[in-house]
């Protein structure tokens, strides 16, 4: 298997742990840009290290930026019949399935503090635990299961990272606005009913700060900051 290549100012280092390893790194005071990575046979797994520059709050979106910068990546490479969606906790829909998970920590959990680091995680099944049955999590799927055996685990982890770094540049010059209407046409779920830990109610879509909007008999605003890690 061959190595992933990055673009300038990101540097890759292979992990047994990706997500805890960056972290690790991060607290050790690395510089951002840092991608830790696993490739399995059946899965990928990776983590990237940004340093923000803004509150917790603003910084979060890195979430959902993520996501989109990997269905951009996943476009380019997969057939064009794949569906790629989102599910507003970060979970990874293709056609349908979930298939893989973004998650986030940070060095701060107050939402008014800049963190010194945020990281952003991405664990990918490539082939079905189960061996492509289906029977016991027909919910669940896996990225060659769905017609993309010929996506290589390098080549989607160095598009991700790409098209991420694009994301990052739109947001700096035209704002956050076209990265959450790209991100609401990719949305699983929109104005069907959800449940976010113990509240249920219909999915809205978001606030400008992709805030999930929940209704039941008012509408609740979940921030994205509640789904913060903390145990890496």
């Amino acid at each position: 298997m061959t190595d992933p290549d990055f673009p300038p100012l990101f540097r890759g280092l292979s992990s047994a742990d990706p997500l805890a390893q960056a972290c690790a790194a991060a607290r050790d005071g690395t510089d951002a840009g840092l991608v830790t990575y696993d490739l399995a046979h059946d899965r990928l797994r990776a983590a990237i290290v940004f340093a923000p520059e803004v509150p917790l709050r603003e910084a979060a979106v890195m979430l959902h930026l993520c996501g989109v910068g990997f269905q951009n990546a996943l476009g380019v490479l997969g057939p064009p019949v794949v569906a790629l969606h989102l599910d507003w906790n970060g979970a990874i829909r293709v056609n349908g399935g979930i298939c893989g998970h973004l998650t986030m920590a940070a060095s701060a959990a107050d939402p008014d503090t800049i963190p010194d680091w945020l990281v952003v995680g991405l664990t990918l099944d490539l082939w079905p635990a189960d061996g492509g049955e289906g029977g016991a999590t027909p919910d669940r799927t896996a990225l060659y299961a769905e017609g993309c055996s010929d996506v290589t685990a390098p080549d989607l982890l160095s598009a991700w990272v790409r098209h991420t770094l694009a994301l990052l540049d739109t947001w700096d010059h035209q704002g956050l606005g076209a990265i959450h209407r790209e991100w609401t046409s990719l949305a699983h779920g929109l104005n069907a009913p959800l449940t976010i830990g113990d509240q249920t109610g219909t999915f809205l879509g978001t606030d400008d700060s992709f805030g999930l909007l929940l209704k039941s008999d008012t509408t609740h605003l979940i921030p994205l900051t509640s789904l913060l890690r903390t145990d890496v």
